[in-house]
């Protein structure tokens, strides 16, 4: 690896850390929460990523988990290092649109609105999408299976906790956030272009 291969996943790694202290610091200016899910909801969603990030940030791994998945290329890195930056950016931003209605659980909040404007405007849940844009840019940059499981890992258990937002959403919000579903996609953007 080359010192500005090296320079590009310190890069990664240091973007990470910075969006976890961001993202703890950020968590103390919420509104009180009125309804949350049950433990064993917010179980189902936790242990798959901690099981992910061991993935992905454990190791060393050997065996097919630790084998590339692609011949290894020197853009690999540079391209995982743009992805996980342009993501985490996006989850960043959303976050901060969303301001005191955020929680890491799902839940509903004191005065919860509705935020339909800058990346919710783009994607329903724009957090998830940013966090799996980083996380593709993360498996690009280690080009090893272990990264591959780990994403699929993630995207499974953010498919399971996006219907349990979604049935929390439409509870309190009914037809307005029907409207809301029907011209705004779940994670990609542009993608109900697409739909009949």
């Amino acid at each position: 690896m080359t010192s500005s291969q090296q320079a590009a996943v310190w890069f990664i790694d240091g973007v990470w850390i910075a969006w976890l202290i961001l993202w703890v610091v950020l968590a103390r200016h919420t509104k009180p929460v009125v309804r949350h899910e049950s433990a064993v909801s917010r179980a189902l969603h936790v242990i798959p990523l901690f099981i992910a990030g061991a993935l992905l940030f454990g190791g060393p791994f050997g065996g097919w988990l630790g084998a590339a998945i692609l011949p290894r290329g020197a853009w690999m890195v540079f391209a995982g290092a743009a992805l996980v930056a342009a993501g985490l950016a996006f989850c960043v931003w959303a976050r901060l649109v969303l301001a005191g209605n955020w929680s890491g659980t799902v839940t509903l909040k004191h005065s919860h609105e509705l935020v339909r404007t800058g990346p919710y405007a783009l994607a329903r849940h724009p957090i998830y999408t940013g966090l799996l844009t980083a996380l593709l840019g993360t498996m690009i940059a280690i080009d090893a299976w272990r990264a591959a499981l780990a994403f699929v890992i993630v995207l499974f258990a953010f498919l399971r906790k996006l219907r349990t937002e979604e049935s929390f959403m439409r509870a309190q919000f009914g037809t307005a956030y029907d409207d809301y579903a029907r011209v705004t996609p779940m994670l990609v953007p542009g993608a109900a272009r697409f739909l009949p």
